[in-house]
């Protein structure tokens, strides 16, 4: 079948991907209430930003460990089955929030992100390889921004919806509000979509067996793309999670708003910002190649992340906006630019992707351990150098297409 560049879907996958697209939005919103509780439980147990990060590093180490599990898993018993799986542990850690409330345990908060951390794993390592594979290889990027694009909706509704619930008007009081709610919720709607999804069929994706020249099979390892992807990626989520976490502490500390304001602006700006980038890109990577969008991106990152080092004033605000715009792109398109070629390595190759959200459990804390000494200003070094990786791979994916490979 011959494939216009310009089709996104392809007719008979239509269904699948509406579906699939939905799970998106639901991990989206898991993300970005982090961000929210960051600095809630700072307020309301007192601890210091490097203390607090270990919220993010607890949900994100999940998907380190859980990571090639879960492609075991689903090699062995389908995309579908991975993804129920994962909307039962999301659903269940969710709701562990009840219990951790009551006892008002940290670390049983901690343990019930790391039971979502884990079925998030579940999720992407399933829903990601997936969507880049219902249509046109030329399309593979810009489908999965599309899809990914509902992530950032998801990010955008959680700091609106939690930052609500869980912060006062008066900047005079802290954060008291039932961290259990939110999450109750959340885990309530995850299991009726699972229980949905337990009963659809997706349909299954043969994919080629990769050959080498003299017609042997060709190992993973031998894709130096791939494996530069997987540390672009790592190096990726290290500064989108760095600055997720603290731009509600930055905002703050810099004097322009009190904490629920900040959570607003996370949600109507800097995330309205990341989903509008997803969905801008898509349609941009419909008629550029994603190897080049991705290079003025990352150009954009590193150039944002500097100027905010530098402490510009008003100018490293503007800075840290931009940001979401430009890294919008990034996760999707490495995503989908590492598994070209890879045939049936694709959901090997997945399953170590998704070990790269390890990241969002480094950089934080590596943020926060700077914040704590050396100020809010000076601690985006982190993120700038996770986007300078980023740099250097867009450019040896530029190269790779100017080579014909």
């Amino acid at each position: 079948m011959k494939h216009n560049q310009f089709t996104l879907v392809d007719k008979q996958y239509r269904v699948p991907f509406v579906l699939l697209t939905s799970l998106f939005f639901l991990w989206g919103f898991a993300h970005a209430i982090l961000d929210v509780l960051n600095r809630h439980f700072q307020e309301l147990l007192d601890i210091t930003k490097a203390y607090s990060a270990m919220i993010q590093a607890t949900m994100y180490m999940g998907y380190f460990l859980m990571a090639i599990p879960a492609g075991l898993f689903i090699s062995r018993y389908g995309y579908r089955k991975g993804v129920v799986f994962g909307l039962l542990l999301y659903g269940i850690g969710s709701l562990l929030f009840i219990p951790s409330q009551n006892l008002v345990s940290f670390n049983f908060f901690l343990f019930s992100l790391f039971v979502i951390g884990c079925g998030l794993t579940f999720l992407e390592t399933a829903a990601n390889p997936y969507v880049t594979e219902l249509g046109a290889k030329e399309t593979a990027a810009s489908r999965l921004n599309f899809a990914q694009s509902f992530n950032g909706l998801g990010c955008i509704c959680a700091p609106l919806f939690a930052g609500m619930l869980l912060f006062s008007s008066d900047e005079t009081q802290t954060g008291s509000g039932n961290v259990a709610l939110p999450y109750t919720i959340m885990g309530i709607v995850v299991l009726v979509v699972a229980m949905v999804f337990n009963r659809v069929k997706l349909p299954d994706i043969q994919h080629e067996i990769e050959m080498d020249e003299s017609g042997h099979r060709t190992s993973l390892w031998s894709h130096k793309l791939f494996i530069f992807g997987v540390i672009a990626l790592f190096c990726y989520e290290i500064g989108e999670i760095s600055i997720n976490s603290f731009f509600i502490n930055y905002v703050i500390e810099q004097g322009w708003m009190n904490t629920r304001q900040a959570s607003l602006l996370l949600s109507f700006g800097g995330l309205s910002l990341f989903m509008t980038g997803r969905f801008v890109g898509s349609w941009i990577m419909q008629r550029v190649a994603a190897e080049k969008m991705l290079l003025v991106c990352a150009i954009g990152t590193v150039c944002c992340t500097l100027l905010i080092v530098l402490d510009l004033g008003f100018l490293s605000f503007l800075s840290l906006l931009c940001c979401y715009a430009f890294e919008a792109i990034m996760f999707p398109t490495i995503f989908a630019l590492s598994l070209k070629g890879l045939g049936n390595h694709t959901k090997r190759a997945s399953s170590f992707l998704m070990m790269s959200p390890g990241g969002g459990a480094a950089g934080p804390l590596m943020m926060g351990w700077m914040a704590d000494r050396f100020g809010m200003s000076l601690s985006f070094i982190v993120p700038f150098f996770g986007y300078a990786v980023v740099f250097l791979y867009a450019i040896a994916q530029v190269r790779s297409i100017r080579q014909g490979k």
